[in-house]
């Protein structure tokens, strides 16, 4: 029987991940208090003594995975142009992508760090540089999932409004399951943006009066 020998750089990085991943899972499950290295390690099925040499502190631990968040936020934020409709219900589809990424654990992760780091100069010297970098990306991809013109007047706020908006009905969301007052919001906010940008509302034609955004 022929045994395949994984390079210790692969170990490296799967050790890695594996308490990456368990110390978001205790962010979402116990938050910022409740999370400790013994129980990530204990949670990854890594010794205490592997989890010290990667990590040799808590805030060592959570910085990294604070980058690691930022990363799978980058790839969620990406693949929300997947599968979404072009032309009619597009700015629809769009806002309630932004407003279930929002709303997932991804979202509730990075929550539980912002709380943390309100008291925590260390952590908020982290994640204010990540946070604001994921801001501007986050920015720039609903600019691009809307086929916005931010030289048109009032654009650029718009598009923060939404983002804006998002974050707080992903924050009711952590308190009981908001979905359906979330996608009422969104619907009649989707319809503002189609109406104030000059976008094509859902079977409707363009506005005479402005240039349409190509799609």
């Amino acid at each position: 029987m022929t045994t395949t020998r994984v390079p210790q750089e692969e170990r490296t990085r799967l050790m890695r991940e594996r308490l990456l991943t368990a110390c978001v899972e205790l962010l979402i499950e116990r938050g910022w208090s409740g999370t400790s290295t013994t129980l990530v390690s204990q949670r990854a099925g890594v010794s205490r003594g592997a989890q010290l040499h990667h990590f040799p502190s808590k805030a060592a631990l959570v910085m990294a995975a604070v980058e690691w968040l930022a990363e799978r936020r980058r790839e969620e934020l990406a693949a929300l142009a997947d599968g979404l409709p072009r032309g009619r219900g597009r700015t629809r589809a769009v806002v309630q992508a932004l407003g279930d990424h929002f709303s997932g654990e991804v979202f509730t992760a990075a929550l539980e760090l912002w709380v943390a780091a309100r008291t925590d100069a260390e952590l908020l010297g982290v994640l204010g540089p990540f946070e604001q970098r994921i801001g501007r990306e986050t920015h720039r991809v609903a600019v691009d999932l809307l086929g916005v013109d931010e030289t048109v007047p009032g654009a650029r706020e718009l598009i923060q409004a939404t983002l804006d908006l998002v974050r707080g009905l992903g924050l009711a969301n952590t308190i009981s399951d908001d979905t359906a007052r979330r996608r009422r919001i969104l619907n009649r906010w989707a319809d503002q943006l189609d109406e104030a940008l000059g976008l094509r509302a859902p079977g409707a034609a363009p506005r005479p009066d402005r240039k349409e955004t190509p799609r």
